[in-house]
């Protein structure tokens, strides 16, 4: 994996200040705000129901301005800041919140006129000194959850905002090649023992050598969050397991090893088939899938030691013949009333 020092170094600053001005400027600034970070052909990858947006007009215009005009006092920080190399390209990793008081509705979601942090993952790829494409995934579900509504079955995690990083790491700082190297290696061997699971038991990959005991694993809204190897399994393994059994991942459009930090994800990350039943209530439904997710992971002394997971709940409910804003509109009054 080839890394380039300078140009990250660059390319997080530019991602970290540019994208925290674009959250917080005024409206009439909006587009100039845009214009120094993004290019004008930018292709944007936005988690349901923004999803795929061509050019920076369209990336304003349909996420970037409704979100700001929903969150009064909108602001953006950043949790993780990573870059790298990834297929001859530098790529900013980014982990944090929106936040601001919720005063209008958006997209079906109703505002309740408190604050609230919408949690994000975001991977960028950089172009001539600006974004020229984008994944991101606001966890526009837990967005639902603070509004006051829940579409689903209870969560087996505990649903909270996600913390900043434990330990020394800071949210930006210098690019760090030769540490990132060894943490993406960690993070590397840990997926190879995920995929030498026999298909009967948690014991046939052997997990326990890759993560601190207490480790924290943050899940997404609908999953929730747990800590250490037990509660890893039973809130989130052991579920997706059964629903996906045949599950495989690695289908990365970015990977990123910076210091103690570690990015994966893709579009989609992970494909499978939804043979089980149970998975946030839903029986299964035999359907092929494709699960947009990230991965940010902290390592600590050669080992992880918190792991936070943006995924696109909602689109995997809707490949899966759950349509949550449906659900959404039923529960604020308007149902569908004919097939």
């Amino acid at each position: 994996m080839a890394f380039q020092g300078g140009d990250c170094d660059a390319a997080k600053r530019m991602v970290d200040a540019g994208l925290a001005r674009l959250a917080s400027c005024e409206p009439a600034d909006l587009t100039a705000a845009a214009a120094a970070v993004f290019a004008p052909d930018c292709r944007f990858h936005i988690a349901h129901p923004f999803n795929e947006l061509d050019g920076r007009d369209a990336g304003v215009e349909t996420f970037f301005a409704p979100l700001k005009r929903a969150l009064h006092h909108c602001g953006r920080t950043h949790a993780i800041v990573a870059a790298g190399v990834f297929n001859d390209a530098v790529m900013v990793a980014v982990m944090g919140h929106y936040r601001g008081t919720f005063t209008q509705d958006l997209v079906g979601i109703p505002a309740n006129h408190k604050p609230v942090w919408l949690r994000f993952g975001e991977i960028h790829r950089i172009a001539d000194g600006r974004i020229a494409e984008s994944w991101m995934l606001p966890d526009m579900l837990d967005l639902i959850r603070q509004a006051g509504i829940w579409p689903l079955a209870p969560s087996l995690g505990a649903e909270a905002m996600w913390p900043a990083p434990g330990g020394n790491a800071r949210a930006l700082s210098p690019a760090d090649a030769e540490s990132g190297s060894a943490s993406f290696d960690l993070v590397l061997a840990m997926h190879a023992a995920l995929g030498t699971f026999d298909g009967r038991t948690l014991e046939s990959m052997d997990l326990a050598p890759y993560w601190t005991p207490d480790f924290a694993w943050y899940g997404p809204a609908g999953i929730g969050t747990s800590f250490g190897l037990d509660g890893f399994r039973t809130v989130h393994q052991i579920p997706f397991l059964t629903a996906f059994p045949d599950r495989r991942g690695g289908q990365h459009v970015g990977r990123i090893g910076d210091g103690d930090f570690v990015v994966t994800g893709g579009w989609p990350s992970v494909t499978a088939t939804h043979t089980g039943d149970g998975w946030l209530g839903v029986p299964a439904t035999g359907r092929p899938v494709g699960m947009r997710v990230m991965d940010f992971y902290r390592c600590e002394n050669g080992l992880i030691a918190e792991n936070w997971v943006p995924l696109d709940i909602i689109d995997l409910l809707r490949q899966m013949g759950y349509d949550v804003f449906a659900r959404l509109a039923h529960l604020r009054g308007h149902p569908r009333t004919s097939l």
